[in-house]
């Protein structure tokens, strides 16, 4: 069980856990996820930290075949200055690895911005925590 799914079961939400093998040799683990799985690339959502200013890390999901707009993300949080966070600070203030990052059940809550996009899916798909 990660942090996700003991976090959604604790809530009492419904919520499905999707496997399938991963590749570790592939670009792309979540155009990986929704080609493994047989959904769309705009249902499947990839979670990524950013520093805000330097000073606040924040998380961005959005569909695994677009790229993270880092103006419109500067815009939205009220910052002048939106970068990737490194591997390192990643991994410690979610407790996940990267390539596994869940915007759910993270060591720290984080400010959480989501793609407009997903106001036009019935149902997205995110990491439960892990590869695969």
């Amino acid at each position: 069980m990660t942090p996700c799914i003991n976090l959604l079961k604790k809530a009492n939400v419904s919520f499905k856990v999707h496997e399938y093998q991963h590749d570790p040799s592939v670009d792309s683990y979540g155009l990986e996820a929704a080609e493994k799985l047989g959904v769309s690339a705009e249902r499947v959502f990839k979670t990524l930290v950013v520093s805000l200013d330097g000073k606040e890390l924040a998380v961005a999901l959005v569909p695994v075949a677009e790229r993270l707009n880092l103006k419109r993300l500067a815009k939205a949080s009220g910052a002048k200055k939106v970068e990737m966070a490194n591997k390192a600070q990643v991994e410690r203030v979610t407790g996940y690895v990267l390539g596994g990052v869940s915007p759910l059940g993270q060591k720290k809550r984080l400010k959480t911005f989501i793609d407009q996009s997903a106001e036009t899916v019935a149902t997205m798909f995110v990491s439960a925590g892990r590869e695969g």
